[in-house]
């Protein structure tokens, strides 16, 4: 069963949307925006896992599918992208709706020309029937939800804030793992002060019970202290470790992500700071991962995880994590659309 934390009031850190600027789902997708996590309770996550399920079936039985006929989704990514885009398209066409694709809008698009971010999303308003949006700064997905008005529009990224749909895939990945979501021990290695993944997930970790998360990162990569006392209160238990030593032995997932060098003011400070600062080996994983635990990382795999790993059955990254992206964007693109 997938219980929920007691909630109590805390301070919103100044990078977070509060609750109140958006809709709740409260069990009913239709036609919401996803901008939070925090729009999620247990039961929404639960009738978004039991439809995943289904979605399963069907692409891993390459059963015909007309939920999405008739509908167009606007693939919109301002930033770089291939598994997001690729699955979030993947996902339309399985259903058998129909996508409009622009990568880098800022070249082929009218925004090149000056246009407005506003107007260009008010334009695909006008050719779509949801928005899937990635941006490099934090709070775009919400100006895009409030621009375009009619329409569902999906955040698939927005800046450093947050990244809801891969922490779905990573919340089923680790619920069809371990059949609970709460009393988890979690290692979140790389980049805490920049990574939206590892954002999305430490929020949806504390909709749950007793969730203990170790962030291991560089001095200077830690959360803001504003984040770290967010996440605190919230009921999530964090603790923030600088050396592989300090890794429990008793984690249930690894989730290494990769650390930004986009986000550096150059390469200089990137390399004193981060290069190949921390990697999963076949050594590490023998001396400090339990034999039970997953090893997760959101991709792509740039300095994160050494290829001779991906034969470790607890490798889930390249099998089930990257394919249940699929399954569950599938799911939340039917609910959106009022289809399931």
């Amino acid at each position: 069963m997938l219980q929920i934390t007691a909630h109590t009031q805390y301070a919103q850190p100044e990078t977070m949307i509060s609750g109140d600027e958006i809709k709740k789902i409260n069990g009913s997708f239709k036609g919401k925006d996803i901008i939070s996590l925090d729009q999620f309770s247990m039961e929404d996550l639960r009738i978004l896992f039991t439809l995943t399920r289904k979605m399963k079936e069907i692409a891993v039985n390459n059963e015909p599918s007309s939920l999405l006929a008739g509908h167009i989704v606007s693939l919109l990514f301002f930033e770089p992208s291939s598994r997001t885009f690729g699955s979030f398209a993947a996902a339309v066409k399985r259903l058998g709706g129909q996508t409009i694709e622009i990568q880098n809008p800022e070249t082929v698009s009218s925004v090149s020309k000056g246009e407005s971010f506003e107007d260009t999303i008010r334009a695909f308003e006008a050719y779509s029937d949801t928005i899937v949006l990635r941006h490099g700064i934090a709070g775009s997905a919400k100006q895009a939800a409030e621009a375009a008005s009619s329409i569902p529009v999906i955040n698939a990224g927005d800046g450093n804030n947050e990244h809801p749909t891969q922490t779905l895939l990573d919340l089923y990945t680790l619920y069809e793992r371990f059949g609970r979501l709460n009393n988890l021990t979690c290692l979140f290695a790389g980049d805490p002060l920049n990574s939206r993944v590892i954002h999305s997930l430490i929020r949806g970790l504390s909709l749950f019970k007793n969730n203990t998360v170790y962030l291991l990162s560089p001095q200077q990569l830690r959360l803001t202290r504003s984040d770290f006392a967010y996440w605190s209160a919230r009921g999530v238990r964090i603790m923030e470790i600088s050396s592989e030593k300090d890794i429990p032995a008793d984690c249930n997932l690894w989730y290494w992500t990769r650390i930004q060098k986009e986000r550096f003011a150059s390469l200089e400070e990137y390399n004193d700071v981060a290069k190949d600062r921390f990697i999963v080996t076949p050594r590490l994983l023998c001396e400090y991962a339990s034999k039970d635990m997953i090893l997760m990382d959101p991709l792509p795999r740039v300095g994160t995880i050494d290829p001779s790993v991906d034969a470790d059955e607890r490798a889930v990254y390249l099998r089930s994590q990257i394919r249940n992206g699929l399954y569950t964007r599938m799911a939340l693109l039917a609910l959106l659309l009022g289809r399931c």
